[in-house]
């Protein structure tokens, strides 16, 4: 993207649900769209005298998060109140962690037009959710607003990244390959809809070459990538523009409104005494020894990025084709399962990024439930390599194979799709489609190449596709050339 001399400095904070079944410091569940209140008790709900514990599994998730993101775990971490009033915040301080979190000084490489670009990760910290508030209309014409405290104490991760990222392009490709690696570690389900994994984005200007930041605003609860790369699209501007016309940029908090495309003020931006941080006295200071967190590192799964460049050299595929294939782990698994079988890595992925892709869209599936197995299509792969139908046919039954979970040797044999490979029969109806269209002819002997096609569409026409379009191809050439 070009802005005329200037860049984008921009920082994005990140905050992802975690698969716990209770919430962070309490038992209650953690499910999402039950009943409203239902989900409370006074731990979660600040009453006088309960007190928090801390769950364990939210520590093991934490660091599984920081030992991927190639970050310290700190051995001794604190928790933290972090005071301010909010309805939906029931205690009127949130605890999260501050000076002393779980993780820090980590990175995350991403791939921008072929070359890598190292995005440091600040720090990695745990910290409770707030309620949710439910507004009657819209938030500015409401006259009221309803509380939902079910999501209050959820745990949350925060990951923290430097101002590394310069364009809204980057920040996508950050946020996806964090996603993908959230979704992979099985500790988010990365979910924006439900607002499992959402962030915020701190966005500054500078002219190209200078190193001093400008001042930042702050674009809050931005949950789709489409959105974020065009409200940081739009903010840049705007601060460039008002630069450039000897305006100051001021520090706030501001919001994207997606049907007009532009982002407003919602109030001045906080720092981090405005909300007089101070050790939580109900929590004692986290110590984690080595053992914990080499335990956690023996069951670290391959990520995304380690997966895409094992296919790269593996499989030797455009990184377009990996991207698509490493996106779902599921569906990394269904292409490795399926060129196990059928080893020509690049038909399968053809195959699964166009046929087996548009199924799962057409039927609202995912990939772990995909509707034709690895077996199958390399059945069906081995069928079309082989002679016995042709790509067209393959193409044809594939929706019958998602729907039937038929084998795709017995559904051509009971179809009679068996492609037409005797020379003689694909000669002789090639002889009845030439006598049917002698002008046709006279003008490709003239020079007019371009009715191979129409000839090669009549005999698959008349022998219903089945003609092996390879052997097709030289019989009509060689007789219209005689």
């Amino acid at each position: 993207m070009d802005y005329r001399g200037f860049e984008g400095v921009i920082g994005l904070e990140v905050h992802a649900h975690l698969l716990t079944e209770s919430k962070l410091f309490c038992g209650c569940s953690t499910k999402f769209g039950a009943e409203p209140n239902s989900h409370t008790c006074p731990t979660c709900m600040g009453l006088p005298g309960a007190l928090p514990v801390l769950n364990k599994k939210v520590v093991d998730f934490a660091i599984r998060l920081g030992l991927a993101l190639n970050c310290t775990i700190n051995r001794r971490s604190i928790f933290a109140r972090k005071n301010y009033y909010y309805p939906d915040l029931p205690k009127g301080y949130q605890i999260s962690q501050y000076e002393e979190p779980i993780c820090e000084n980590g990175y995350l490489d991403i791939y921008i037009n072929e070359e890598k670009k190292r995005i440091r990760i600040k720090r990695i910290h745990m910290e409770e959710d707030a309620g949710k508030l439910v507004h009657e209309d819209t938030i500015e014409t409401s006259t009221y607003s309803l509380v939902d405290y079910n999501r209050s104490s959820v745990p949350l991760l925060e990951i923290v990244s430097e101002p590394d990222i310069r364009t809204p392009e980057e920040a996508v490709e950050y946020l996806k390959m964090l996603r993908d690696c959230l979704i992979y570690l099985e500790i988010c389900d990365g979910n924006m809809e439900e607002g499992s994994f959402r962030c915020d984005a701190n966005v500054s200007v500078r002219k190209i070459g200078d190193t001093e930041f400008g001042t930042r605003t702050e674009l809050k609860n931005l949950n789709s990538f489409k959105y974020i790369e065009k409200s940081l699209d739009y903010e840049i501007k705007r601060q460039i523009e008002l630069i450039k016309k000897g305006g100051e940029v001021v520090q706030e908090t501001r919001l994207y409104n997606v049907d007009e495309g532009v982002t407003y003020s919602m109030r001045g931006k906080e720092e981090a005494h405005d909300y007089r941080y101070f050790p939580e006295p109900d929590l004692l200071p986290l110590i984690i020894d080595d053992k914990w967190i080499e335990d956690i590192r023996k069951g670290l799964p391959e990520l995304p990025f380690e997966k895409i460049e094992r296919f790269l050299k593996e499989y030797n595929l455009p990184r377009y084709d990996v991207e698509i294939l490493v996106s779902d782990r599921s569906l990394a698994s269904y292409f490795e399962d399926t060129v196990m079988l059928f080893p020509e890595p690049k038909t399968v992925s053809n195959w699964i990024m166009t046929e087996l892709l548009r199924e799962l869209k057409a039927r609202n599936l995912e990939a772990k439930d995909a509707p034709i197995s690895p077996a199958n299509l390399a059945e069906l792969l081995t069928l079309i390599k082989d002679g016995t139908i042709s790509i067209k046919i393959g193409k044809e039954i594939f929706p019958e194979l998602c729907s039937t979970g038929a084998s795709p040797k017995r559904l051509v044999q009971d179809k009679g799709l068996i492609q037409i490979s005797d020379e003689s029969a694909i000669a002789q109806t090639i002889e009845q489609i030439l006598a049917r269209f002698p002008k046709e002819v006279a003008e490709f002997k003239a020079g007019k190449d371009k009715l191979l096609g129409f000839f090669v569409g009549q005999v698959m026409k008349e022998t219903k596709g089945k003609a092996n379009p390879k052997l097709l191809n030289e019989l009509l050439l060689k007789r219209l050339k005689a």
